[in-house]
């Protein structure tokens, strides 16, 4: 009897040694070295990728994409991003208004999904055409009609980013060869040079907008 209750303390001792090392290995030490690594090697993406203004106020992430509305509709002054159709909201956390992140998960052949597209399609020929320039449905790229995987993608194709030039530059007062060129310089190639397609980041671009009309 008392060699069964020695070797059963023993046993729980062995436990919970093995618990307190284990706690503050992978507990403590663990996340602090690869916390330190982090912020010493990469800090931006270990924050969030987070942006700023020229003021130096963060507008958001890099990786997570936003909307730019005026009420309900598209506020037509900024670059817009693609659709988020199909996605919830967030009804949990009131401090911030959030995207639910999911894919519409429609067939090709589904009549919301082409009611969807159909209507996106018109409404990208409609709000970027201006007095001296018309849009042609033919002149709308997939990703200005189609949601991604995710829903929050925060990249364009340069195509759309184009396409938008010059609505941009009537809402703002500005040249359509300075949005051209703010567009050229937030463009991204692909990575590597063959890795994925090239891409512009919206928020980064909206950002430098924002500043490039306050200055002008």
């Amino acid at each position: 009897m008392n060699n069964s209750a020695a070797n059963t303390g023993r046993v729980l001792w062995a436990g919970l040694r093995a618990l307190l090392v284990l706690t503050v290995v992978c507990g403590v030490l663990y996340p602090l070295a690869v916390t330190g690594i982090a912020q010493l090697t990469m800090p931006g993406k270990a924050n969030g990728s987070e942006i700023e203004d020229a003021s130096g106020k963060v507008v958001g992430s890099a990786l997570i994409g936003q909307t730019y509305l005026d009420g309900d509709a598209p506020d037509l002054r900024w670059f817009q991003p693609r659709p988020s159709n199909g996605l919830g909201t967030n009804s949990v956390n009131t401090r911030y208004s959030l995207i639910l992140s999911g894919a519409t998960n429609r067939s090709g052949d589904n009549e919301d999904l082409i009611r969807w597209v159909t209507d996106a399609k018109a409404a990208v020929v409609k709000d970027n055409s201006t007095a001296g320039y018309k849009v042609k449905p033919s002149d709308v790229p997939a990703d200005a009609v189609t949601s991604s995987g995710s829903g929050l993608d925060p990249h364009i194709s340069p195509e759309y980013a184009k396409l938008q030039v010059h609505r941009v530059a009537e809402r703002n007062g500005l040249t359509v060869a300075q949005v051209d060129r703010l567009v050229a310089g937030h463009t991204d190639d692909r990575i590597l040079g063959f890795i994925g397609e090239p891409r512009v980041n919206v928020l980064e671009l909206n950002t430098a907008l924002r500043d490039l009309a306050a200055g002008r």
